[in-house]
């Protein structure tokens, strides 16, 4: 049976899959959710976003356009996704051709109140909360601080 939960959403042109629950209040459009996930509260996904089946994101956290998040995934409470470096020294100003991608593979936690750059994240990976990560992770295992940097295998 296919079931979606809406409560007090703003949810526009966006694919929902099975058994997603989305908490109130939240801005999502034109993104595709995969089944069984679980979006909190005060959680912005914008479009083009991917987020892959069974991954949960936990509130305030802020995903823009062109994040892919992988299946099985944990983003917990506050974590933001950049896509404007700030190449020409400020803001693209709407030039989108400057925003960059960021591809977040399968199984991966990002704890916290994490930023996260226009990077590649491999699968089974874990981000420490309040961490920042700058570069793209090839390696499964632990990472944490400002910026992020190994710690150990999982």
């Amino acid at each position: 049976m296919h079931t979606t939960i809406y409560k007090d959403v703003a949810v526009i042109n966006a694919k929902i899959g099975k058994e997603v629950v989305i908490v109130r209040p939240v801005n999502i459009y034109g993104c595709s959710i995969h089944d069984n996930c679980f979006i909190g509260p005060f959680v912005e996904i914008q479009k083009n976003v991917q987020i892959g089946a069974r991954t949960k994101i936990q509130s305030h956290s802020f995903i823009c356009e062109l994040v892919s998040i992988g299946e099985d995934c944990f983003i917990g409470h506050g974590v933001m996704f950049i896509n404007d470096t700030f190449i020409n020294g400020g803001p693209a100003k709407g030039d989108k051709l400057l925003w960059k991608t960021t591809s977040i593979g399968n199984k991966v936690s990002i704890g916290s109140n994490a930023t996260i750059l226009p990077v590649a994240i491999c699968d089974n990976v874990v981000i420490g909360a309040g961490s920042v990560v700058t570069k793209s992770i090839k390696n499964p295992g632990v990472y944490a601080g400002n910026p992020a940097r190994f710690i150990r295998t999982i």
